[in-house]
């Protein structure tokens, strides 16, 4: 028997666009011979589609989009995820599904059972879990047929303590009608350590049930959210047989025989800093591009995240599609500038000068009056950041043009930005990257030569709101900063406990109490392109109002 699995960029709600390029894969797997053709989970509508669900007419399509690809089933068939209907009035009113065609029908629809609503998955919003497994047979072999989380309540060694999700492992409950092998279709999203759980977990599936698996996975950017791909094919061995390339879409046919042999072993090599600019990169392109637009503007300071925002928005667009402003002040550093201009020239790009010094003295002289003559405070340091915000989406407006937010991680963190200022942004690149990965990931972006400017790498960093001002006038050093932040955040360890770490109790307590009162800048701010296990935006929902640490 012959499997082919396609790697697929999905487009939610693009039903004609998904269709089009699965039919596509169909023709050229049945003039490969293949038996079997495999797509990912929620292929026909693209993943996640969220409240689109509730649309009686969205799920219409959805079926539509399975009776057309059933047809196509007649010399192969074809497993594909969709919503389907519960045609019980008890539960949720849709199934999370996966369908197997073929000859022309539908010979089998397995329903998921292991529905994730932690982190950014919310699933039983929406659907309703699998009471019943059964396998499909096809050809002489038994199959046994999942859907993502499906496969992901097992310990990924047989020593570690498993603290299960679930009540029911699916797997095991078809394991007595003893299935050939495994086919799991899956919209399994990026993070910088993904790939190698990922690859544990399967592993961890095929050492339990001895037999080979067939993992198809998402690649693509829905908004926030990045699929890397990776899908693979485990033999029976646990080992790796084929692991995909990551971030591009990809096509194979294998032969099963090949597989339960296991001679070979293609698995991809993890380097962080690749992973994370490739994401980012195809993160900015899907964006635009499923959005419809083309080109971006972007505040170009002569700092290091709008350097690094800069340089992945013209690998993701062309140079072409890129242009940014400067907005010098008075407090401006003339290096800051050069900086700026030279990176701009590195890339190709177009770039206007447009200093804000006179704009900030007009509203100062109108409101001079209603501050009354109290001492210079943020207030004023926020007017020049809100009058950049202003240019840029004036530019916006005028060229219809899309602001990219360049905050990272650490500012949004401590609420180190300005609402309405350089928190505007229709998109935040690096909003999921730590201040020290953007010198890591500039170090990377330079590997081959300097694009981004080394004074901009190795400069203190600076909002150049004041006279010599520096982060680490309000801030501690970037490194233990991120430290104590990455425990808080992505960790979720109270102060306790990253005070027994070793950090001052004094410095915890201050930084943790600012990420709690600063939540309501980041309710307000643009979708944040998710690199992290924890990154803020709609996995990490917590109250604006909440008392604790305060």
């Amino acid at each position: 028997m012959k499997i082919a699995l396609a790697q697929l960029n999905y487009h939610i709600g693009n039903f004609q666009g998904n269709v089009a390029q699965m039919l596509e894969a169909i023709d050229r797997a049945k003039d490969d011979g293949a038996d079997i053709i495999c797509f990912a989970e929620l292929a026909t509508c693209g993943y996640p589609p969220r409240d689109f669900l509730e649309f009686n007419d969205f799920i219409h399509l959805c079926e539509e989009s399975i009776d057309i690809l059933t047809e196509a089933a007649d010399e192969i068939a074809v497993v594909v995820g969709s919503p389907s209907r519960n045609p019980s009035v008890l539960g949720k009113n849709l199934y999370n599904s996966v369908f197997f065609l073929a000859d022309q029908k539908v010979l089998k629809e397995q329903h998921k059972a292991l529905l994730p609503t932690y982190d950014i998955f919310d699933e039983y919003r929406y659907f309703e879990p699998a009471k019943e497994f059964d396998i499909v047979e096809y050809k002489g072999c038994k199959i046994a047929l999942t859907i993502c989380e499906d496969i992901w309540d097992l310990p990924i060694t047989e020593d570690e303590h498993h603290d299960p999700l679930y009540t029911i492992c699916p797997l095991d409950e078809v394991r007595a009608k003893d299935p050939d092998f495994i086919i799991n279709v899956s919209a399994s999203p990026f993070s910088y350590s993904h790939a190698e759980e990922r690859i544990a977990i399967l592993k961890a599936n095929v050492r339990r049930y001895g037999i080979p698996m067939f993992y198809v996975n998402h690649i693509g950017a829905q908004t926030e959210i990045i699929f890397d791909g990776g899908s693979t094919v485990m033999s029976p061995d646990a080992s790796v047989y084929e692991e995909s390339p990551y971030f591009k879409e990809w096509y194979k046919v294998f032969d099963l025989e090949d597989v339960k042999a296991g001679n070979q072993n293609i698995e991809q090599k993890q380097y962080k800093m690749q992973e994370i600019h490739d994401a980012l990169v195809l993160g900015v392109k899907d964006y635009f591009g499923k959005l419809g637009f083309k080109k971006a503007v972007i505040g170009l300071s002569g700092g290091i995240d709008s350097a690094v925002t800069t340089a992945l928005a013209v690998r993701a667009l062309g140079s072409e599609n890129v242009r940014v402003l400067l907005m010098p002040s008075q407090y401006s550093s003339d290096h800051s500038i050069e900086d700026a201009v030279s990176l701009a020239r590195n890339l190709g790009i177009k770039y206007d000068i447009v200093p804000i010094e006179d704009i900030y003295a007009a509203f100062m002289n109108e409101l001079q009056p209603l501050f009354e003559n109290k001492p210079s405070n943020i207030a004023e340091e926020n007017l020049q950041a809100r009058a950049r915000g202003v240019l840029l989406m004036a530019i916006s407006n005028k060229h219809g043009h899309i602001v990219l937010n360049t905050s990272n991680k650490s500012e949004a963190a401590v609420g180190y930005g300005t609402l309405y200022g350089d928190m505007c942004g229709g998109l935040s690149v690096i909003g999921d990257v730590y201040k020290t990965e953007v010198f890591e990931l500039a170090k990377h972006i330079n590997r081959h030569g300097e694009i981004i400017p080394e004074n901009t790498i190795t400069k203190p960093p600076s909002a150049e709101l004041r006279p010599n001002q520096k982060d680490t006038d309000s801030l501690p050093e970037y490194h233990e900063l991120d430290e104590i932040l990455f425990e808080y955040i992505e960790k979720r360890k109270g102060p306790k406990e990253i005070i027994a770490m070793g950090h001052d109790e004094k410095l915890v307590r201050r930084i943790l109490r600012l990420v709690n009162i600063n939540e309501f800048k980041r309710y307000q701010t643009a979708p944040t392109l998710r690199i992290s296990s924890k990154a803020f935006g709609m996995g990490r929902r917590m109250p604006i109002v909440g008392k604790y640490l305060n």
